[in-house]
C-alpha cells in the first residue's frame, strides 16, 4: 500500500513490468515451402541482453498509451530505483494527470529512494501485485506479442538491432489501441469511471 493517498478520481492507471532480451532469437512457427524448412544460422549462443521497462496506461473515455524504456548497458543487468524513478516522471508528463501505478513486489520496487520519491509527489500512489499475478499484469502481454511477432525467427547481430526491433514492435503497438485494451481485456479486469 502507498505511504500516502492521493487523489485517484480522474487517475491513469498505470501497469509496469521489465523484460529482458537476448540477441538469441525466440523460435517461432512459420510458413514455408514444402520440405524447405526456413533456417536462420546464429553464431553460438549470445549472453548479451537488454532490459526493457513498458508501462500501459488505461483510464476511461481516453485512448490506452504504452510508454517505453530500453535500459542503458552500465554493467547493471536490469533497472535500478533511479530508472524507474525516471519512468514514472515520463508517464506523468505525457498523461498530464495523477497515476495509480500498479507492479509487482520487487525489491527494486520498494528501495528507499524509490518510496521517498512516490511519498513527496501528490499526483502517484503505488499498489503492488500478489506474487505469481502475471495473468493479472497487461504488460505481460505486450512482451508475448512482441516475442511471437517482432522479435520470432530474427538472428539479431547486436544488442542495437535487437532494440531496433523490440522499438519497431512497441512502436507499432503504441498506436493500436485495441491491442492495448486486448491486453487488458485479456487479465480479466475492467476499469470503470468513477
Amino acid at each position: 500500500m502507498p505511504r500516502h493517498e492521493p487523489p485517484v478520481r480522474g487517475a491513469w492507471l498505470v501497469f509496469e513490468d521489465e523484460a529482458g532480451f537476448s540477441t538469441t532469437p525466440p523460435q517461432a512457427r512459420t510458413w514455408s515451402q514444402r520440405g524447405r524448412t526456413p533456417v536462420a544460422r546464429v553464431r553460438g549462443r549470445s549472453r548479451r541482453r537488454v532490459s526493457i521497462a513498458a508501462l500501459t496506461c488505461y483510464k476511461p473515455s481516453h485512448r490506452s498509451r504504452l510508454i517505453y524504456r530500453p535500459r542503458r548497458d552500465d554493467g547493471r543487468k536490469s533497472f535500478s530505483w533511479h530508472d524507474y524513478r525516471d519512468l514514472l516522471i515520463a508517464p506523468h508528463q505525457q498523461l498530464g494527470g495523477p497515476i495509480v501505478l500498479i507492479w509487482f513486489n520487487l525489491n527494486v520496487h520498494k528501495a528507499t529512494g524509490l518510496r521517498e520519491f512516490a511519498a513527496s509527489w501528490d499526483w502517484l500512489a503505488i499498489y503492488y501485485l500478489p506474487p505469481n499475478a502475471l495473468d493479472l499484469n497487461p504488460v505481460e502481454r505486450i512482451w508475448s506479442l512482441l516475442r511471437r511477432g517482432w522479435l520470432s525467427n530474427v538472428a539479431f547481430s547486436t544488442p542495437e538491432h535487437l532494440v531496433q526491433h523490440i522499438r519497431r514492435g512497441l512502436r507499432h503497438i503504441q498506436y493500436r489501441s485495441d491491442l492495448l485494451d486486448g491486453c487488458l481485456a485479456e487479465t480479466g479486469l475492467t476499469i470503470r469511471p468513477t
